[in-house]
């Protein structure tokens, strides 16, 4: 799965504003950050939220922090392992399946113990956004955690965790995403907002579905 931004990044530039816009970036260890207990880990579903998961709909809202960068949370409720769920992420192979946009991952740089990586991610443009290059710095927590950091590339600043919480005794994961992102484009924020809330949707599903085929045929070892 992309790291970092989980999102196929749309805007409508007017010149009228500027917002920040979520990019996906490397996928893998896709969603990872160094800023420990801050931000990501003051986010947990709500009540009312955790009974949307439990229906199996998707949850994403997109906020603007207090530094002007936007804030995304997103969660869905998977029926597989946190193994499996895990594996998802991290496989660059799968990233297209989850972004559209993508059109590159690779893994640059690895700690040879799994710990952390460094990947890099390129989503394709349209008429009013260019080619986008991520690169970010992944830590893992098998199979629970991964936090992540822009450390290159074109966004401004992007930094974030996925949690994956066991469900059912193990046999099914409740996926939980938090991403601060900024990037210097002209936009209504409005229109970019409600695009990334859109998206992060999209892309929590297009995490189920692979998932869920995962874990029905997993990969020969």
């Amino acid at each position: 799965m992309a790291r970092g931004a989980l999102l196929d990044g749309q805007a409508f530039p007017t010149g009228k504003e500027t917002v920040v816009l979520k990019y996906p970036l490397a996928t893998g260890a896709t969603l990872v950050s160094l800023f420990g207990a801050s931000l990501a880990e003051a986010w947990a579903p709500s009540v009312s939220i955790q009974r949307t998961l439990v229906a199996g709909h998707a949850f994403s809202e997109v906020s603007p922090a207090p530094d002007g960068a936007g804030l995304i949370h997103a969660a869905i409720d998977i029926a597989a392992s946190p193994k499996t769920v895990w594996m998802v992420i991290n496989d660059c192979n799968l990233a297209r399946r989850l972004i559209v946009t993508v059109v590159s991952c690779k893994v640059v740089d690895a700690d040879p113990q799994r710990r952390w990586d460094v990947r890099e991610q390129i989503t394709k443009g349209n008429v009013f956004i260019p080619s986008v290059r991520n690169v970010v710095r992944s830590d893992y927590q098998p199979y629970s955690l991964i936090r992540f950091r822009r450390v290159a590339g074109d966004l401004k600043s992007e930094e974030g965790e996925m949690r994956l919480e066991a469900l059912d005794g193990g046999s099914a994961t409740r996926v939980i995403y938090v991403n601060r992102v900024a990037a210097n484009i002209m936009a209504p924020a409005v229109l970019v907002r409600a695009s990334m809330k859109r998206d992060a949707a999209k892309v929590m599903i297009n995490l189920r579905r692979e998932s869920v085929a995962a874990e029905r045929d997993p990969p020969a070892p």
